[in-house]
């Protein structure tokens, strides 16, 4: 019952919203400063920061492996000076050029990063171009010169030694033709041993399809004990008149090297040129 009888109903209404209102609004500071110091301190605690942590150091982490070993090098310019003497390349061989240089598709990871058989890491016939600056083969016909003996014997044999197969190239320096001057393994399971990791040079050597290479700077050995190693496998091949070998001592004979033949036919690497025009 309203009292006194002529106050009107608004007024009363007023009142008992105001109160309302005021009750409700009153205790508000007070949560929101419980709730927003409840969820700092959230962040702090042990079971919020390992989890953080172990995500965070995780993703640099594949950062830092993708980049320097997932990471494709698609030509031979693109390597970084770093990489010199310092890491390896793996890949497949896409096609042989000359008895000592061949291209391979670098494949970071090989078939456990997907390669081969993953729809979207196909291995293609572009190419990256390798240089063996151990060895000299013997020369293919290029330009109107003529080949010399044994050259697509050397052809042959690396054509079926390493055609499309995965290769480690251990890369030394770039030469004045962009190209990776590296030595290279390869492992095949129908030597004997099998599947024991095998260096193309010194193969080639042993075979007498290639000698020492006898520039005077540019030659790339992996260290003395490796250049002793090369040697040894030539002087083999030679007192055994095995391959480009074979009328070395013939009483006669127009025999030449791949080095001397390169000399006389102008091809000799201009750093090697430099280096006779000094001295």
């Amino acid at each position: 019952m309203r009292w006194p009888p002529w106050s009107s109903d608004s007024t009363t209404d007023q009142k008992s919203q105001s109160s309302s209102s005021s009750s409700s609004a009153g205790p508000a500071p007070t949560l929101n400063k419980q709730s927003s110091s409840l969820d700092w301190a959230a962040f702090t605690e042990t079971r919020t920061l390992v989890p953080t942590l172990f995500l965070t150091s995780s993703i640099l982490l594949a950062v830092r492996v993708h980049r320097r070993y997932l990471r494709r090098i698609p030509d031979a310019p693109s390597i970084s000076p770093s990489h010199l003497r310092h890491r390896s390349l793996f890949g497949r061989v896409t096609s042989v050029g000359d008895g000592d240089n061949f291209r391979i598709f670098h494949t970071p990871g090989g078939r456990l990063a997907g390669w081969g058989w993953l729809p979207w890491k196909k291995v293609p016939t572009t190419k990256k171009e390798l240089k063996d600056n151990t060895v000299h083969a013997p020369e293919l016909a290029h330009f109107g010169r003529p080949e010399q003996p044994f050259a697509r014997d050397a052809h042959a044999w690396l054509t079926s030694y390493l055609g499309r197969r995965r290769v480690r190239a251990f890369i030394h320096r770039q030469d004045q033709y962009h190209r990776v001057v590296a030595s290279v393994m390869v492992r095949r399971a129908l030597d004997f041993p099998p599947f024991r990791r095998r260096d193309v040079s010194y193969e080639m050597l042993k075979r007498g399809l290639a000698t020492v290479y006898e520039a005077k700077v540019g030659a790339e050995f992996g260290g003395t004990d490796m250049e002793q190693k090369y040697r040894r496998a030539e002087w083999w091949a030679k007192a055994r008149s095995k391959g480009l070998w074979k009328d070395y001592r013939r009483v006669g004979s127009d025999w030449e090297s791949p080095r001397d033949y390169k000399n006389r036919m102008g091809m000799g690497d201009s750093s090697d040129n430099h280096a006779k025009s000094k001295s």
